[in-house]
């Protein structure tokens, strides 16, 4: 979300909102809130400090690391006092194991996803994590749903070997489907084995859907813009998948009728009715609002949520 006033994002979510409220990132406020340093507080035993070219992990907690877990504890308080009578589904963001190796750094300056044994205790040390915070935010909002979205733009990069190393010289090499499957796998099982839902963010072009689908998330979130719908789509959505399609564009507003007809194009594409399996379906901003006004955020959910409503109806 836009902007640096969590209190006044809450209330727009819980207005707008009644189906599934989320806690907001506010990536404004400065690094620390952003997608690597928020994800980087929820590891076990893993430390890290900000340096001049990404965060790295280190033996000891850094400021700015100390920082971003300070902030998350306050968002966290504040998501407890202003929604722990909330009952329903209620989603946090996370990075996931494959992202984190892709931009935080090993103590000697390359990037995790250098080493073989460093990748695995990321993925280790975040799954462990994410069924701590689980339990941390089912402890604040006792009657809630969990959801834990892991947010992977990175996968594809890191699959086909395009990801540079840090003297921009050469790319580090591909992490194999199934390490890559193991990986993300253990995330997913800590999730489920926290009794929340796993589902998986994407927004590149060339998502890896049978991969993630393998994994075992529940769904695939994605940009509709970027993707070319065709069988691996079809074949996850028939086997289990559920599809958040990311139809709402981040930055230019437009109107309910336009996001129906990209929504309904994807799904046609695919053989499937929107209507027949719009309980299968969420819809979703293409990939977060945080570079957009608030204006454009509040009608942008008001307008997903009511393009939900007509679909359940």
């Amino acid at each position: 979300m836009p902007g640096t006033d969590l209190e006044a994002s809450l209330g727009v979510v819980a207005r707008e909102l009644h189906d599934l409220r989320f806690v907001p990132e506010l990536p404004a406020r400065g690094v620390q809130a952003g997608m690597i340093g928020r994800s980087l507080t929820v590891l076990d035993g893993l430390s890290a400090d900000l340096q001049p070219a990404a965060w790295r992990l280190t033996d000891a907690p850094g400021v700015d690391l100390r920082r971003a877990r300070s902030l998350l504890a306050q968002d966290l308080d504040l998501v407890e006092e202003q929604w722990n009578d909330h009952r329903g589904l209620l989603k946090q963001q996370v990075a996931g194991p494959l992202t984190l190796a892709a931009t935080v750094e090993l103590p000697r300056g390359e990037r995790v996803l250098s080493d073989h044994g460093a990748r695995r205790d990321l993925a280790e040390s975040l799954a462990i994590g994410i069924g701590e915070h689980v339990a941390g935010l089912r402890r604040r909002v006792p009657g809630a749903e969990i959801v834990v979205q892991v947010d992977e733009p990175m996968l594809p990069a890191v699959l086909s070997a395009q990801v540079p190393t840090a003297s921009g010289f050469g790319k580090y090499r591909t992490v194999h489907p199934p390490e890559a499957d193991a990986l993300l796998r253990r995330v997913v099982d800590a999730i489920a084995g926290a009794g929340a839902r796993p589902v998986v963010h994407c927004c590149a072009a060339d998502v890896p859907v049978a991969l993630l689908a393998g994994a075992g998330f529940a769904a695939i979130a994605f940009d509709v813009g970027v993707v070319s719908p065709g069988d691996p789509w079809a074949e996850a959505f028939e086997a289990g998948t559920d599809l958040w399609p990311g139809v709402l564009p981040t930055l230019e507003p437009t109107g309910e009728k336009a996001v129906r007809e990209r929504l309904d194009a994807f799904m046609g594409r695919l053989g499937f009715d929107v209507q027949q399996h719009a309980e299968r379906l969420v819809v979703t901003p293409t990939c977060g609002l945080a570079g957009s006004d608030d204006e454009w955020s509040r009608r942008g959910l008001a307008l997903l949520a009511r393009m939900a409503a007509d679909l359940s109806a």
